[in-house]
């Protein structure tokens, strides 16, 4: 919900600027979270597999509302879980809006997992009640229909079963878990990087030590961000036209900023630029103006963004990135950066403001 906010906020409620590695810690834990589901899913679909192949299908109208609960169940979680990991690699290979799709599905896995616990509630209570030893959990047999089950058949010898334990699944559960967030975290908790064996990327890759998810090259702006024609033009009560030089010397606002993708990475960095507030105001608008920054890149839904309040308040025009000329992969020849935002929304290679 928070990184669905990023991207249409309330008019009312505009994006707050503090804490500045807000976006970055909500994302991060998103991301992290949506990862380590992914080895317990597999365990689970694995522990309950061999129901599929019970009959009948259906015993009853109880029996039947179950079974379509876990379809919904696993189903959802399945494309949930699999669109968001292929996200983080930013391979596409659906004709849907993934953002939207990725909201929406979120509330079927929530609904599908309330009703599938309100239906085995009587079977939880069971299982967290009754002694692993004097208990039939582990026949996978419902209890209920199971004439040998000790509720059933009275004080009798538990039947043997050659599965894990339970504490033995859940080590084995949590040692996966484990290692897959120690291996993928450190591209958003940066100290803990060198361990990254399975993270998309290194925190310090890339330009100045910042990765980069699109390029000019991809962007299709090589020669247009180049060209020593390129202007910022800033429309708005009193517009005008700032070239590079110009802008380069106005550049002496410094800042450290995290910036953080949605695909769950994210560091830290150092920009200089020109306040976006003071180019506003130069402009005719003020604090209260809603600005449209507008890249060069063409054919892309993330080619312009919006920007308002208290972000507007603490946004740079970057011009430089940890003590370098912004490169070309990071928007050059200038872009914007604002705190607790989405990379995306930090739109790269301006050549339009509008002041609104």
């Amino acid at each position: 919900m928070l990184s669905h906010y990023q991207y249409h906020p309330w008019s009312w409620l505009p994006e707050p600027a503090t804490p500045v590695w807000g976006y970055r810690l909500t994302q991060g834990i998103h991301v992290a979270t949506g990862t380590a589901t992914v080895p317990l899913l597999l365990v689970k679909l694995w522990s309950v597999y061999p129901n599929l192949f019970r009959w009948p299908v259906v015993r009853s109208v109880k029996h039947a509302a179950e079974r379509l609960s876990v379809f919904v169940l696993v189903g959802s979680a399945l494309v949930q879980l699999v669109t968001g990991f292929l996200n983080t690699l930013h391979w596409y290979l659906w004709p849907w809006d993934f953002a939207s799709v990725h909201r929406f599905l979120a509330y079927v896995v929530i609904g599908s997992i309330l009703l599938h616990i309100s239906i085995k509630l009587p079977d939880i209570r069971y299982g967290l009640s009754a002694k692993v030893a004097d208990a039939d959990v582990l026949t996978e047999i419902p209890w209920q229909d199971n004439p040998a089950s000790h509720t059933n058949a009275g004080d009798t010898a538990p039947p043997r079963t050659d599965a894990l334990t339970r504490r033995g699944l859940l080590i084995a559960v949590g040692t996966g878990i484990g290692t897959v967030l120690v291996t993928t975290v450190g591209e958003t908790i940066t100290p803990l990087s060198p361990l990254g064996l399975l993270a998309n990327r290194q925190a310090s890759s890339g330009p100045a030590g910042v990765p980069v998810n699109r390029t000019a090259l991809e962007a299709g702006v090589m020669h247009a961000a180049r060209s020593p024609r390129w202007r910022l033009h800033v429309h708005g009560p009193s517009p005008f036209l700032l070239s590079e030089p110009e802008l380069l010397d106005r550049a002496r606002t410094d800042a450290h900023l995290p910036i953080a993708c949605v695909e769950g990475w994210s560091v830290g960095a150092s920009w200089r630029g020109v306040p976006l507030l003071d180019i506003v105001r130069e402009a005719g608008g003020n604090s209260d103006s809603r600005v449209h920054a507008v890249s060069l890149e063409t054919g892309s839904p993330y080619n312009n963004s919006f920007i308002e309040g208290p972000q507007l308040a603490a946004a740079l025009l970057a011009t430089h990135l940890n003590g370098e000329r912004l490169d070309l992969d990071h928007g050059f020849p200038v872009r914007l950066i604002a705190p607790d935002r989405a990379g995306v929304l930090n739109t790269k290679w301006l050549h339009r403001i509008e002041i609104r």
